[in-house]
């Protein structure tokens, strides 16, 4: 049913619109409240604050049926809200806060972003530099935070600082929940991407940024192990979305290739070109097995690392091949911007890199083949 509700949401309120988004570079807020209207954004979340409380087999969909879209900076501006970033907030915030924000937050009402990656440090999570120091009943931040999603137009923002700089890199980082307009916090600027153009990204500053001492999520020193947990399920939703893309691209493709006709027959009828696909379509369906067991897993409780590292880089990887390869059968269409593959070969590129880069990935899973 949820599958059902999404496709029908994008092919009737995201497709026709998009394009426009991906000029102006961002998706509209009206949009998301839509979407937070209909439940797409509380899929995880209890009942209390207006969700679905489905499991992480709920985000995989979700995150399929985003990634089908074709316009993937709509979803990972989508994904990164749900489930980025105001996971923080559920899984680390006081009753107080979540009261506060959540209903908010699912209903959406108030767009969240996860500040953690800084121009010198981004899978490495121990090496950030913006710290944040106790005065009374405040902490104060500074600092600077790059490639944030949702940075430009968000409301909320969960933010890693090392509170202590003389304990262990791991029992340093701490996360706190900054509201926009929080004096000392700025948007930088806007970032100019290669793909994910309807996904607003910023630079952030932060010079004295005063947070109230209640806006720590979870105890001081604690952050780096929820960035670290919550990166399995963010592993998820990307290769979930990855797959989505390659999905609907090789259905674009495979529309063009029955239609266009080179020497006298169509390209489909090119014995090279239709069991490439065939090989394609092959490699997307074991990698959303890959995806859906890698969720089972993490629903059931089960540690999940090496087969969610397993997934992210695979399926990081294969949309990029899809993407080459669908770029190709489309010819000279397919390097033209008018046509949907050119855009989301653009979107795919990062798919290998953000949420943990596939070397990054690579690493976890050999870690455990021993």
């Amino acid at each position: 049913m949820l599958r059902a509700q999404l496709r029908r949401f994008v092919d009737e309120e995201v497709k026709p619109k998009a394009p426009a988004w991906e000029d102006q570079g961002f998706v509209p807020r009206d949009v998301l409240r839509r979407m937070g209207e209909l439940g797409f954004l509380g899929v995880r979340y209890p009942s209390d604050f207006g969700g679905s409380e489905m499991d992480t087999l709920g985000t995989v969909v979700l995150a399929e049926e985003l990634g089908r879209s074709t316009f993937s900076g709509f979803a990972i501006t989508v994904l990164v809200h749900t489930d980025m970033a105001s996971v923080h907030i559920f899984n680390a915030g006081s009753k107080a806060l979540k009261d506060k924000f959540m209903p908010d937050v699912v209903a959406g009402k108030k767009i969240v972003a996860v500040a953690v990656t800084e121009p010198g440090a981004g899978s490495d999570v121990k090496a950030i530099r913006t710290h944040a120091r106790r005065d009374g009943d405040h902490y104060v931040l500074n600092g600077t935070k790059t490639f944030i999603t949702n940075g430009v137009y968000g409301d909320l923002y969960c933010v890693a600082a090392k509170s202590d700089t003389s304990a262990r890199p791991s029992q340093s980082v701490s996360m706190f929940l900054v509201e926009k307009g929080t004096p000392g916090f700025t948007v930088a600027r806007a970032l100019d991407k290669h793909g994910w153009r309807s996904s607003d990204t910023a630079e952030l500053v932060f010079e004295e940024c005063r947070v109230p001492a209640e806006n720590l999520l979870g105890a001081e020193g604690r952050g780096f192990y929820a960035i670290m947990g919550n990166f399995q399920n963010e592993r998820i939703a990307i290769s979930a979305m990855a797959m989505g893309e390659a999905q609907a691209a090789i259905e674009l493709t495979l529309d063009w290739v029955m239609q266009r006709k080179t020497f006298g027959s169509t390209l489909f009828e090119k014995q090279a070109v239709r069991q490439r696909l065939a090989m394609l379509s092959a490699k997307v369906e074991a990698g959303r097995q890959l995806v859906h067991h890698a969720a089972f897993l993490d629903k059931s409780g089960i540690d999940a690392t090496r087969e969610v590292s397993m997934a992210k880089a695979y399926c990081g990887e294969l949309v990029n091949e899809v993407m080459y390869d669908c770029v190709q059968f489309h010819g000279g269409m397919g390097f033209m911007r008018e046509s949907a593959i050119e855009r989301m070969s653009r979107d795919a590129r990062v798919q290998a890199i953000g949420g943990g880069a596939t070397e990054v990935m690579l690493e976890e899973v050999a870690k455990r083949l021993r």
